[in-house]
């Protein structure tokens, strides 16, 4: 194949593609409204609330969903809810609990919620929540049968320091239930020595500036 057949083929295949792209360029058009009239804007807003579910949908049919709280409703019943954007869920989580929007989530970038302890917070609308609450709400009144089923669950036996020996516990040994060993008087101390009344500070000491 000499050179010109070669040259000849690449120019009737972009003759081709570019006859194509016409075509296609035509019968889709790209159409761009560039207008501020106050009509565009309510209908924005109307298309707004048209793809938000909150207003769509009703709220019963929203359990279980997780939505940023600037996407709910005042007076909505939520729980996991996140204290950063992005951060994943820190707050009502325990078994039976919920919380309650209490402002508007989409009129402020901060919506007020009350927390199951009573407690209004103030939290970023952009944080996630889910809709709905906690289940199994009957955990905080059930009662175990028998102390195996305490260790079921993982939890092991708690004995008293008074109990122990001086070699095992600061509260040990002496006479009764005193919490000094022999003439020495003491306040109530962990297992490992330290106070644990009065103030105590038992963490690392903050860097002074």
């Amino acid at each position: 194949m000499t050179v010109s057949t070669k040259m000849a083929m690449l120019s009737r295949a972009r003759v081709v593609s570019s006859n194509l792209f016409g075509k296609l360029a035509f019968q889709n058009p790209i159409h761009r409204a560039f207008s501020s009239s106050s009509t565009q804007g309510t209908h924005s807003h109307d298309k707004m609330m048209n793809n938000n579910p909150m207003f769509s949908l009703d709220i019963s049919s929203q359990i279980g969903s997780c939505m940023p709280i600037s996407m709910m409703r005042i007076g909505t019943i939520i729980h996991n809810i996140e204290m950063n954007p992005g951060q994943g869920g820190k707050l009502v989580r325990a078994a039976g609990t919920s919380a309650k929007i209490l402002k508007e989530p989409s009129a402020t970038k901060l919506c007020l919620i009350r927390l199951p302890s009573g407690v209004e917070k103030l939290i970023d609308s952009r944080c996630r929540a889910t809709i709905g609450v906690v289940s199994n709400p009957e955990h905080a009144t059930k009662k175990l049968r028998k102390a195996g089923q305490s260790r079921w669950l993982g939890r092991r036996p708690v004995v008293r320091g008074v109990a122990m020996n001086p070699v095992d516990h600061p509260h040990g040994g002496g006479e009764g239930k005193s919490k000094s060993s022999g003439c020495r008087g003491g306040v109530s101390k962990t297992p490992w020595g330290k106070p644990t009344k009065s103030g105590f500070k038992t963490g690392p000491l903050k860097r002074r500036k």
